[in-house]
């Protein structure tokens, strides 16, 4: 079996969601690939809407398997919110969701740095959602990033105390005015953490490996939307992960001759958020390309 991959094709907002929950009925497997808590899939049933952030949007559906690729970073905070909201829809999340142990985790202190970061640049700032996720992925490719496998380990808390010193000397560099309480926030952060311990962590490249050879279908759902790449989006106004196809090869761990359909959603009048330049003269130069 292939793996099919829905992307945005526009700035966000496409209503990605939305197609995935439709689409969901034909797969065994909904994985997301790239992101973080900075995408909002809406979805709405029974009259309730519920807005998934980090959560693959096959949640809803019984017999569907949802997986948090290596991909995608993590707040543990916004995730058990999450996971509280489905607690109305009575769903079994233990035994449906699985996260990968390569996901990175946002710490309270890449939210601070996110806002000094952005306060810094005045003007010129970029319209982060300030959710921590830029300096999350800056950490991971720096290497410096503590994973959900960490959370596995003795000794993860020690490695904690010393990103989030690193983190605290990098906001005061900064020279802005960001009031905040660490203490406070970690008493949250880490409550959420053993909560994030009690679902099953997985080397996600592995599962859906054997999920292929098993004759498993698997739609892969990305963030955000292309012209939002890190690589090939409008720069510097974009996010920090790769949201076109080849953020669900490494966003997940499967090969390119695996993918198959590629669903793109465009939505009629074309918008974003946040304070960058509006360039639908980009879009429109683009289209004809990928409709050859």
């Amino acid at each position: 079996m292939a793996v099919d991959l829905l992307l945005g094709l526009q700035w966000g907002d496409e209503g990605k969601g939305k197609i995935v929950d439709v689409l969901t009925a034909n797969y065994n497997i909904i994985a997301r690939f790239q992101g973080g808590p900075n995408a909002g899939h809406t979805l709405k049933f029974d009259g309730i809407k519920h807005v998934l952030r980090t959560i693959p949007s096959g949640i809803f559906h019984k017999d569907a398997m949802n997986v948090i690729g290596n991909g995608v970073v993590v707040d543990p905070v916004v995730f058990i919110k999450e996971l509280e909201g489905l607690d109305q829809f009575d769903i079994d999340y233990k035994a449906k969701l699985i996260v990968s142990r390569k996901a990175h985790l946002i710490l309270p202190t890449h939210r601070l740095l996110d806002a000094a970061s952005e306060a810094s640049k005045g003007k010129a700032k970029i319209g982060s959602t300030l959710k921590g996720i830029g300096p999350t992925y800056m950490d991971k490719t720096g290497r410096n990033g503590i994973r959900v496998g960490d959370l596995e380990m003795p000794d993860w808390k020690e490695k904690y105390r010393a990103l989030a010193n690193k983190h605290e000397a990098m906001i005061a560099f900064y020279n802005v005015d960001v009031q905040y309480d660490l203490a406070e926030m970690e008493i949250e952060f880490f409550e959420s953490v053993e909560r994030l311990k009690e679902l099953q962590f997985i080397d996600s490249e592995a599962y859906l490996h054997q999920a292929l050879k098993d004759n498993k279908t698997i739609l892969a759902e990305g963030a955000q939307g292309s012209l939002l790449d890190i690589d090939f989006g409008t720069y510097p106004f974009v996010t920090s992960s790769n949201t076109t196809a080849a953020g669900a090869c490494t966003g997940l761990g499967i090969a390119p001759n695996q993918i198959k359909e590629v669903f793109g959603i465009f939505k009629a009048y074309t918008t974003r958020v946040g304070s960058a330049h509006f360039q639908p003269n980009y879009l429109t130069k683009l289209v004809p390309k990928w409709l050859k």
